[in-house]
């Protein structure tokens, strides 16, 4: 019903943001990181946004970027995740982190969201990590079907990595654990099988 909805900043909580457009404030629900990226009361701001509509209320949610919204939309179609789960991990993780989180199926990182456990984040790492190319970015370019030039750089850097450990013999336990110790996550892939193995190692 709404794409988006460009007005003033009136007014900003912990969990919502009111915009001024057209003599309406609307109400928004929104992550952390949007309100993060809200202006200052009075500034316009452009928020992407869905309405969620139940047979006892009507939620307007709001956006910062169409990543934000298409990640949101991925996730509440997951089984067991409602919006509120949604924006938990958008505020608890940003967008990119939580993409790289489930496309290297770090049910770990993925369950540090608020009332997010172990199963939910499982279901979400599974169903949708072969999604996750399939919506437009924040620059604005459409994705095609999930395919290794789709996914991020760091998280195909990150499966190569992986795939390197276990080949040498580690779980993909251990693998996951050591790559989450390599404090640059954007390094190439042979480097960051050289700093896992030297975490491994206790170096």
């Amino acid at each position: 019903m709404y794409a988006f909805i460009e007005g003033q900043v009136v007014e900003k909580t912990n969990n919502t943001l009111v915009l001024l457009a057209g003599g309406v404030g609307y109400l928004l629900s929104c992550s952390m990181a949007t309100l993060n990226a809200a202006p200052k009361t009075g500034d316009v701001m452009r928020c992407h946004t869905w309405l969620s509509v139940r047979e006892d209320a009507m939620e307007l949610f709001g956006f910062a970027s169409k990543e934000e919204k298409q990640l949101f939309l991925l996730l509440i179609g997951v089984n067991g995740v409602g919006p509120k789960m949604a924006l938990a991990l958008l505020s608890t993780l940003s967008a990119a982190d939580l993409r790289l989180a489930i496309v290297m199926e770090d049910e770990k990182t993925v369950s540090r969201a608020p009332g997010v456990g172990k199963k939910i984040a499982q279901r979400i790492c599974m169903e949708l990590k072969d999604k996750l190319g399939q919506f437009e970015t924040s620059g604005g370019a459409a994705a095609g079907p999930a395919t290794p030039a789709a996914v991020p750089a760091a998280a195909d850097n990150f499966a190569q990595a992986m795939a390197a450990l276990t080949g040498l013999g580690y779980t993909p336990g251990e693998a996951r654990d050591a790559l989450a110790k390599v404090e640059n996550k954007n390094a190439p892939a042979d480097e960051l099988l050289r700093l896992a193995l030297r975490s491994m190692a206790g170096m």
